[in-house]
């Protein structure tokens, strides 16, 4: 997942007076809730959906990687191919996109069909991602902007912390199929909402268009796409397997009330960096990394303790809630001129990282167990935190380009 702004935004001079259009980002944010929750629904379901379509567990848990891969294999191309078409046109396709796929998948009775379906979402994300927190900097003052992500990107802890929980309550009720076909409905509500709402932006001009490769030499740019890797990496080989690793501990009928408290504890994160970001990236970058890292070892040593799960579960989405928007806002400033190809680069690693996550968990599944997920965890964040750390000057400076004197 990503952003791409298509122009530069407005002058602070010019639109200290304007205030933040909410209902048109609103409207964004539920689409990142939509992207969101289409991604990682199965999380919540995951022995409900391998059990009715005669599959493994880690098998289904690849529905999460074969999204991911729709994503980042064509996130770059599909963002270049359609960089001139008008932004709204191109947010209701994606937004339809979920609501055919979502459709089938809710359906379909057989594993390919159900696989090709989650590889189109995919496809979906990656049209949105690569428009959503653009939309959002082009819609607000200067002053706001950063603001104006921090609420679109919103959307993704409430769908952890509210959609995930009430598709896995909704799975155990009623059968997963149900979960995906109120989805379908969502995105359709969604399109009129966008229709009514969200105002129209040209896409950009040839002339516009940055080169990819020339972006990695950009100084900061390397750094943020690494840690966007490495601890998507981590987040995902412990999320995509959150049921079965609380099946282990005898928790399994806690998994809607766990994901529960980590959506709670993401929508906290993701309120203190809409509140701090602009002045404290590099600090709430490092408080991420740390705290995922001390819930990840809680949860390698005391996870016999389920207070002590709840506490680890807490700490990861304080941890996770505002990365998204803190390395979608570290890159475009590392980025500067060139952040579009910058931001372009982030959802391709994103999703990358999401579906090496799907892999690496089910391989560590079926070999180790699921008590290995946690270290393996630990292990990804110490370079993590070492490259952060390391990258004072461009990547997580000390003090944002646009606050510096």
């Amino acid at each position: 997942m990503t952003s791409q702004s298509t122009a530069p935004g407005p002058s602070h001079t010019e639109t200290d007076d304007r205030k933040l259009p909410m209902a048109a980002l609103l409207a964004l944010a539920t689409a990142v809730f939509v992207t969101s929750l289409t991604e990682t629904l199965p999380a919540g379901v995951l022995p409900a959906m391998s059990s009715d379509l005669g599959v493994g567990e880690s098998a289904m848990g690849q529905s999460v990687t074969i999204y991911a891969v729709g994503t980042a294999l064509t996130a770059i191309p599909l963002s270049r191919a359609t960089a001139g078409w008008r932004r709204k046109r191109l947010l209701l396709a994606a937004m339809a996109g979920f609501a055919a796929a979502n459709t089938v998948t809710a359906v379909s009775g057989n594993y390919p069909l159900t696989m090709v379906a989650r590889f189109v979402a995919g496809v979906a994300a990656g049209v949105a991602w690569a428009l959503l927190a653009g939309y959002a900097r082009r819609m607000a003052p200067a002053h706001l902007q950063g603001k104006a992500i921090a609420i679109v990107m919103a959307g993704i802890p409430i769908a952890l912390s509210l959609g995930v929980p009430a598709g896995t309550f909704l799975g155990d009720e009623f059968g997963w199929r149900v979960t995906f076909s109120l989805m379908t409905v969502l995105a359709l509500i969604l399109i009129g909402w966008i229709v009514a709402t969200v105002p129209e932006h040209p896409g950009q001009r040839p002339e516009e268009r940055t080169p990819l490769l020339r972006t990695l030499a950009i100084p900061g740019v390397a750094p943020v796409l690494f840690v966007t890797l490495v601890f998507v990496l981590a987040h995902t080989i412990l999320y995509t397997y959150i049921a079965s690793y609380l099946d282990r501990l005898d928790m399994g009928g806690s998994t809607d009330v766990v994901l529960l408290a980590f959506g709670g504890a993401s929508l906290v994160s993701i309120w203190l960096v809409g509140v701090l970001i602009h002045q404290r990236l590099r600090a709430l970058t490092i408080a991420a990394t740390l705290s995922f890292g001390a819930a990840a070892a809680v949860l390698a040593v005391f996870s016999d303790s389920h207070v002590l799960v709840y506490g680890a579960v807490v700490l990861w989405g304080l941890g996770w809630g505002g990365v998204p928007t803190l390395l979608q806002t570290a890159v475009g400033d590392a980025g500067g001129a060139d952040a579009d190809a910058a931001q372009a680069m982030l959802v391709t690693l994103w999703n990358a990282a999401m579906a090496g996550g799907g892999v690496a968990g089910a391989i560590l599944l079926d070999l180790v167990g699921t008590g290995s997920f946690p270290w393996s965890v630990l292990v990804l964040l110490v370079p993590v935190l070492v490259v952060v750390l390391t990258a004072r000057s461009h990547g997580f400076p000390a003090r944002r380009p646009s606050t510096a004197s």
